[in-house]
């Protein structure tokens, strides 16, 4: 069996059969040298559909990574809702782009906020489904092309003063819930658009809701309920999905899976062995690389060491626990991908067995 990385990634997440354990994401993987090499200035790449595509097919082109995903940012959604974001055209160093007006002032407003009536044509999603059409022309079957939602908790932030939802968490549940259930409703048709734009598989980011700030039975009444909405669609669309969530995530491992999401990605605070113990072998998981040490800071021979205890320690994919850091070194990333195809195949077939 010799897949193309489109089959590779497609069938693993339909739960099939394939070669050898791939190497990639459903996150960022913009570099520096991406951005050279195309002379662009990442401000400048956020509204634009030609850049957006051109750039996300670099970590491909250059090192080999078997996705091409956008877009780059977490603040397509807000703005959809109503949010203003500040790329930051005007600074020099490389930064992402952040939220500088939320579309939620009031609280009045948490439960009955405007949603467009045009969510296709609504702030730059027009841009990510060119970007997406764009890369499917360029790849085709080559290919997987993916794209990621911030998921309601984590996008709640991004559309209203975080500080207020924490605390109204715990004193107002049922008014955070309410209006985490319609930005979930938000999400469910985004993926619509971009899956009929092309994307082949989505990753629903909930990144800011590990067990650092949120406690696990919180996690269950506040977290848990709209992703279990959001994946229930996902599968009822026949949208291969996965479930991204940052920081400790082991106290809430059973509940992610029980989400519904066709596979579980998780950081380097997770330890994989725990995880494989508490939900066995069957689930997907992917992970659990740290994205800034491991390809910033280290050498070569310590991606592969990190490489081979991943996959020894259980994980079904090589992908860093977050977005790719621009600053990564060409060669260790290029080493992780060669580490993975070395030794992804052995891994394989002993679970297969």
């Amino acid at each position: 069996m010799n897949l193309t990385p489109k089959e590779r990634v497609l069938k693993q997440l339909a739960g099939e059969e394939v070669d050898r354990t791939p190497c990639y994401s459903g996150m960022g993987n913009v570099t520096v040298k991406g951005l050279d090499e195309l002379g662009y200035k990442f401000a400048f790449v956020h509204g634009n559909a030609e850049k957006l595509a051109n750039l996300a097919a670099t970590s491909y082109k250059f090192y080999g990574y078997e996705c091409a995903v956008v877009p780059f940012d977490f603040c397509v959604e807000a703005e959809a809702l109503g949010s203003e974001m500040n790329p930051y055209e005007d600074v020099a160093h490389l930064l992402y782009p952040t939220i500088k007006e939320k579309a939620i002032q009031n609280d009045d407003e948490l439960d009955s906020f405007p949603i467009p009536d045009d969510l296709a044509n609504a702030g730059r999603v027009p841009v990510v489904v060119d970007a997406i059409k764009r890369l499917k022309k360029e790849f085709g079957d080559e290919l997987p092309i993916g794209t990621y939602l911030t998921a309601p908790f984590t996008l709640g932030g991004q559309v209203y003063d975080l500080d207020k939802m924490l605390k109204y968490a715990f004193k107002k549940q049922d008014l955070i819930n309410a209006m985490l259930d319609r930005l979930a409703d938000v999400l469910i048709s985004l993926a619509k658009i971009y899956q009929e734009a092309g994307a082949d598989y989505i990753t629903v980011r909930e990144m800011g809701s590990g067990t650092d700030l949120l406690s696990p039975r919180l996690w269950k009444s506040l977290i848990q309920p709209h992703l279990t909405k959001i994946f229930t669609a996902l599968r009822e669309m026949g949208f291969p999905n996965n479930l991204h969530i940052c920081g400790e995530t082991n106290m809430i491992i059973k509940n992610m899976y029980e989400c519904g999401a066709d596979s579980l990605s998780v950081e380097f605070k997770n330890d994989m062995k725990k995880t494989r113990e508490d939900i066995g072998f069957e689930p997907l998981v992917f992970g659990n690389l740290d994205a800034y040490k491991l390809l910033v800071i280290d050498d070569v021979e310590d991606v592969e060491k990190a490489v081979i205890k991943s996959l020894e320690d259980g994980v079904d994919a090589i992908w860093p626990g977050c977005d790719i850091w621009p600053e990564a070194k060409p060669e260790n990333f290029k080493a992780m991908v060669e580490a993975t195809k070395k030794y992804g195949a052995e891994k394989w077939h002993r679970k297969q067995k």
